[in-house]
């Protein structure tokens, strides 16, 4: 039987730079210790990667690929339980990358490519959100208003933005470690659609409280 070839070292140092930034925070992790963690020296972990800010921009690459090809799912939703799972594989996404959002003002302030490129992920998640509830109204699941649709898929956005934001400060100590995630997950897909109950179709609403439930007290 073949061995594998043993994966690439950039390959590596990312995977554990992003473990490492999930758990302690991006301020709090140094290239030492990136690379202590990787066991290779300082100068093998420079080699691939000059800067810690590469890093980073290399991560939120990442980030900003899987949360593209996500966002075109939008287009497919037309009721509650579509809408459930379209924003719990949202969260997802952002909980895999989720330095990102805990340290995201940090980030902004210190990284000119963030700055700019988080712009456009504000505006697509928004046109994502926006395509999401055209349809659902196209579909009868949901009666908005066409002036309410903007200012409510804001809304819908700054929670999908901060919601971790707020896990954290509710529970800094275990809020973001790996036990908690789909707890969080989950409180964050419902509380985005809660957003929504007062616009939903009686029989939509009603599913979403089943589906809401049914999380909450697992079987």
């Amino acid at each position: 039987m073949a061995k594998k070839a043993p994966r690439r070292t950039a390959e590596r140092i990312l995977e554990v730079s992003l473990a490492l930034f999930n758990r302690f925070g991006e301020p709090n992790v140094s290239t030492t210790l990136i690379s202590s963690e990787l066991g290779i020296s300082p100068g093998n972990l420079y080699y691939h990667y000059p800067a810690k800010d590469e890093l980073i921009n290399s991560l939120f690459e990442r980030y900003d690929k899987a949360l593209g090809e996500l966002l075109q799912a939008s287009d497919g939703v037309r009721n509650v339980e579509d809408a459930w799972f379209f924003l719990h594989s949202l969260f997802e996404i952002v909980w895999e990358y989720r330095f990102l959002y805990r340290d995201l003002n940090d980030l902004l302030s210190k990284n000119r490519l963030l700055e700019t490129r988080f712009q456009g992920v504000l505006k697509n998640k928004t046109r994502a959100i926006r395509s999401l509830l055209s349809g659902m109204s196209r579909a009868g699941a949901i009666d908005l208003d066409a002036r309410e649709l903007e200012p409510t898929a804001n809304c819908m956005v700054v929670l999908l933005t901060y919601w971790l934001s707020f896990e954290y400060v509710r529970d800094p100590r275990h809020a973001l470690e790996p036990d908690n995630a789909q707890k969080a997950l989950l409180r964050g897909a419902q509380h985005v659609l809660n957003l929504l109950a007062p616009y939903l179709e009686a029989g939509q609403r009603q599913h979403l409280l089943q589906l809401t439930g049914a999380y909450q007290n697992p079987v």
